[in-house]
């Protein structure tokens, strides 16, 4: 009689029933009848939890998800279709329809969309960026019904440790809350274009990618800092993440809107390298190589480093200070400009040939 062959598979699952036999109920096991238990009363919420839901019901209709679109062309034909580029999240500014995010989520892009918390999509338009601050302001025309702009905090008072909420779309999962403290303040980052944004707030709430542009906020749900950048060699939050001052994005957020770029105010100066200034023994500010013809800096009197006849260097002015407030550098000194505007008048504190003096002198308009 020829012997039985048994599939190979089924014979794996024979064996695997058979390592299984030690489990099974005895036949004579007695089965009873089961019902889903009863659930636990939990009594009512926390107050922190009440607090979170409370801000999120309240602020995440102001919050929205932005979808970057960029031009393909097809390697065949002459043909281009727009595709998405990347997401991130912005926020409603007010009725009209302003929406603000960071400048990245949109550098190079040749579209946007905005999608509201109702999940309608609107197209957006372009207003206006500011990339040495990672800034930047959309619109959408959309009913005002639809737009209730954002509660405006303030950054000026932040205290290390107050709780904060970040609301955004990380890894395109829409209306994300996360939780965290203010983990130190007065950081240091790097813009897109190399410019430092000083006074940036530091967060352990998780910030991943999608979150850059959406709001950070205090625990009565205002504003507080706009979320741009995650410390992270791996790209996702490691409990450390950064945002730009809302007292910084309230100044420029209004010119940008008004001018469509931040109108720079201008001295009519160009700075001299760092190692000029270490090879002089000048002391610590702004040295000036060159000023503009019939700028402020000239009408002031001020005087850029020269070579003389000789060959000898001829003094110049290096400004220390814009109205008592020192600038150490080239970056400094834009910085400090940067809460002027075109006409105001500053005060100048200048070093020259060893001596200190103070110069008022009218700012102008950028030409950049």
């Amino acid at each position: 009689m020829p012997s039985l062959q048994v599939p190979a598979r089924r014979r794996a699952v024979l064996q695997a029933l058979a390592l299984l036999a030690p489990w099974a109920a005895p036949a004579a096991f007695a089965r009873t009848e089961a019902a889903p238990r009863a659930v636990t009363p939990r009594g009512p919420l926390a107050g922190d939890e009440l607090n979170n839901i409370a801000v999120f019901k309240a602020v995440s209709p102001s919050v929205v998800n932005i979808t970057a679109f960029g031009v393909e062309r097809d390697l065949f034909s002459t043909r281009a279709q727009q595709v998405p580029r990347g997401t991130g999240t912005g926020f409603v500014w007010d009725e009209a329809g302003h929406v603000v995010t960071n400048f990245h989520v949109i550098q190079e892009a040749t579209g946007a969309r905005v999608t509201l918390s109702d999940q309608s999509t609107h197209r957006a338009s372009l207003v206006g960026v500011f990339p040495d601050r990672d800034l930047a302001v959309l619109k959408i025309d959309a009913p005002r019904a639809k737009l209730p702009p954002i509660p405006l905090g303030t950054s000026k008072d932040l205290q290390v440790g107050q709780k904060v909420y970040a609301i955004g779309n990380p890894f395109g999962l829409d209306q994300t809350l996360t939780t965290g403290i203010v983990s130190a303040l007065n950081r240091e980052i790097e813009s897109v274009t190399r410019r430092t944004i000083r006074g940036a707030i530091q967060t352990d709430a998780a910030i991943n990618p999608g979150n850059s542009g959406g709001p950070l906020l205090d625990s009565a749900g205002r504003v507080i800092g706009v979320n741009t950048a995650i410390y992270s060699p791996s790209g996702a939050s490691a409990g450390i993440g950064f945002a730009i001052p809302v007292d910084e994005v309230n100044r420029i957020v209004p010119r940008l809107i008004r001018d469509g770029r931040m109108v720079r105010p201008a001295l009519g100066v160009t700075a001299g390298p760092e190692t000029m200034a270490r090879a002089l023994g000048l002391p610590q500010g702004v040295a000036l190589v060159a000023v503009s013809p019939g700028g402020p800096a000239q009408r002031a009197g001020l005087r850029p480093f020269t070579r003389g006849a000789q060959g000898g260097i001829v003094a110049g002015d290096v400004i220390q200070a814009i109205d008592d407030v020192p600038v150490a550098d080239l970056d400094d000194m834009l910085t400090a400009l940067e809460a002027y505007r075109p006409g105001d008048r500053v005060t100048l504190t200048l070093w020259r040939a060893g001596r200190t003096r103070r110069q008022q002198a009218t700012l102008a308009e950028s030409e950049d």
